[in-house]
């Protein structure tokens, strides 16, 4: 019998994790509890979207919600690079810090005034760790060049290319590199050469792209995935819905 592997995946999702997320850890520790096994945390760090990162607290006082998230150096950076490559402005977490003064109890506003990463998917990920949240749990982030030479080849996938001083997440249309301005707005792309260590995948490809390196034999679905996951692709897999949670797209603070 195989060991079970209990997977779930997720981009960074606030530098304090969405609600939703918790509910996934909680979901899948649950589950390990029940069948043993490992819990894999499948981080989609390869993730362009800044909006991925909108963490929403509630006044401590008022408990009125409040929305941060990062800020970028540039427009090319906030929009087109991917979270592991977006990075942190040192003057936006001292700012934010004292921006949190009144969302925040002091040790966890310390945690977050303590954290040091480069960029966006690192700094998500430390606060994670510092929350507990990680403990006994094995993190494979889909932006590792090791992990993507070993991934299985997909027909759907973006590129890591470089463009006017950045690296950006472009989407491979035919034989053409595409750059979404927006809207019906799109830019081509020079032709630039890359490997499968610059590829990650579209949403439609990401779980068999996945799940061809973690192999894993249970998976932990967010309500969102179930919408659009063909789970008729991967048989030999036990798709459990994540436990409900109230609030699922506030920030979860411990």
């Amino acid at each position: 019998m195989k060991e079970p592997i209990i997977c779930f995946g997720q981009q960074p999702c606030g530098f304090f994790p969405k609600r939703f997320l918790v509910s996934k850890f909680a979901t899948a520790k649950r589950l390990q509890q029940e069948i043993g096994g490992k819990v894999v945390f499948f981080l989609h760090d390869s993730d362009h979207d800044f909006r991925e990162t909108r963490t929403v607290l509630r006044h401590r006082k008022t408990d009125e919600p409040f929305e941060f998230n990062f800020s970028f150096e540039n427009q090319i950076q906030r929009k087109h690079s991917p979270l592991y490559l977006k990075r942190v402005v040192r003057e936006w977490h001292e700012l934010t810090a004292r921006q949190m003064t009144g969302y925040l109890d002091r040790p966890t506003l310390a945690s977050f005034s303590s954290v040091v990463a480069p960029n966006v998917a690192d700094f998500c990920l430390e606060m994670y760790e510092q929350m507990g949240l990680l403990e006994g749990i094995q993190v494979v982030r889909s932006s590792d060049p090791e992990f993507r030479r070993d991934a299985c080849s997909v027909s759907d996938y973006f590129v890591d290319v470089p463009y006017q001083g950045e690296i950006v997440r472009a989407r491979l249309k035919g034989e053409k590199l595409i750059l979404f301005k927006g809207g019906d707005v799109s830019i081509e792309l020079p032709p630039t050469e890359f490997g499968k260590e610059h590829i990650s995948p579209s949403r439609d490809t990401r779980f068999l792209w996945m799940q061809s390196v973690v192999g894993c034999t249970h998976y932990v679905c967010g309500l969102g995935e179930k919408g659009y996951m063909n789970m008729d692709e991967a048989p030999d897999v036990n798709f459990v819905i994540r436990d409900i949670i109230d609030r699922s797209d506030e920030a979860y603070v411990g």
